[in-house]
């Protein structure tokens, strides 16, 4: 984590949009030039065969000019039957189609029929039920595919549907990637039960559970912000993703488990500061001590906190972590705590220039934390690239 931790992670959700639309307009022309691409036959129990309509892709369009490059304009596909196809989906028609697709590596056609899945499922528990079971069966594709369909419908909600989807997480003798594509599923739920919290971290503990285990956490923090916009509870979730971020053995599940609060923003009861406290002072990792001090800056009790970046400050080794507990105590405090950067600042001149920077904009009227914190120069090189040995 760095001082920039959560702006820098909505600019990368950006540019990773930018990117898949990027690849959407590729995978177009790669489909619509490809010489070599196999045609494609889609059966089900009441479709027509449905196969590339002439002209489309694969075919060479006329050309007025044959003897000089001519621009192509890359097009969607179309395939014969598929309105057929439509008039007559069901379950059963539209899994053998998308068997077909997958078979034929024909993404759009894939795409498609995974919406027109979710259309047919809407409400029905019966028919969701259905989808997680094909999808516990199948490998690869599509169990994604299946999983995907149902997390856009209404179904996904029913009480029935996502019991079976937490059990097919649970299922040690799945595969992890199908436990980890149910967990997944399992975040569109409105709330947790305090026993199903209770089995998500289960799942998030079990040093076997490899990407299940993240995806455990990830959901359950998930949750717990859908539970808290909706209704302000959160503290039976942050519970348990605070122990999980104290004992789990996986480095990743720890720093994911403190840093689920972040999109939410709730602030934290003052039971919690104790636990962080001792986090950010003890932990191995450098991250999970840093995510510990961004932890501490959103209490009810920002007195407390300070006093825990105090007690923190002079066993810390890392600059980055020293400079998160500067940082995070304005959050905290705001200007009340300049004091105590100034102190920080005095024990380690390397803070020295941060802590003027900070006092100058705090003198200019700058009183909203985002603006100190996106206004301010960083000095330090304190980004962990992914890989990276961790101090």
């Amino acid at each position: 984590m760095t001082s920039r931790h959560l702006p820098r992670a909505a600019i990368a959700g950006f540019v990773l949009a930018v990117l898949v639309a990027a690849g959407v307009v590729l995978l177009r022309r790669d489909a619509s030039s490809s010489q070599d691409a196999p045609p494609m036959a889609v059966s089900g129990a009441s479709a027509q065969a449905v196969s590339p309509a002439p002209g489309g892709p694969g075919q060479p369009a006329p050309s007025a000019k044959k003897d000089g490059p001519r621009e192509q304009i890359p097009m969607p596909g179309c395939w014969e039957g598929l309105l057929e196809l439509d008039k007559t989906a069901s379950l059963d028609s539209l899994r053998a189609a998308l068997a077909e697709a997958i078979s034929a590596n024909d993404r759009f056609l894939a795409e498609y029929l995974k919406e027109r899945l979710t259309e047919v499922v809407g409400n029905d528990a019966e028919r969701g039920l259905k989808l997680v079971e094909w999808a516990a069966q199948a490998n690869g594709p599509e169990t994604t595919l299946y999983l995907e369909a149902l997390k856009a419908a209404p179904a996904v909600r029913n009480p029935a549907v996502s019991e079976r989807l937490l059990k097919l997480g649970e299922d040690k003798s799945a595969q992890i990637a199908t436990r980890a594509a149910a967990l997944d599923t399992l975040e569109t739920q409105h709330r947790f039960t305090p026993e199903s919290i209770q089995r998500l971290k289960a799942i998030a503990m079990d040093v076997d559970a490899d990407s299940a285990a993240w995806l455990a956490t990830r959901t359950m923090g998930r949750v717990m912000k859908e539970d808290y916009e909706r209704t302000g509870s959160y503290s039976s979730y942050w519970k348990e993703l605070l122990d999980i971020g104290q004992t789990s053995k996986d480095l990743a599940v720890r720093q994911l488990a403190l840093e689920m609060p972040s999109y939410s923003n709730p602030l934290l009861d003052s039971a919690s500061i104790d636990q962080l406290a001792e986090l950010m002072k003890t932990d191995p990792d450098r991250q999970v001590r840093e995510m510990s001090a961004f932890r501490l800056a959103r209490t009810e009790d920002p007195k407390r906190a300070l006093e825990a970046y105090r007690a923190a400050f002079d066993g810390e080794s890392s600059i980055c972590v020293r400079f998160a507990m500067m940082l995070y105590a304005l959050r905290a405090a705001g200007a009340d705590a300049l004091p105590l950067a100034a102190e920080f600042a005095k024990k380690d001149p390397r803070l020295q220039q941060d802590y003027l920077d900070f006092k100058e904009l705090y003198a200019a009227g700058t009183v909203d934390w985002s603006r100190i914190w996106m206004n301010k120069k960083e000095y330090h090189e304190c980004v962990v690239e992914e890989g990276a040995p961790h101090e």
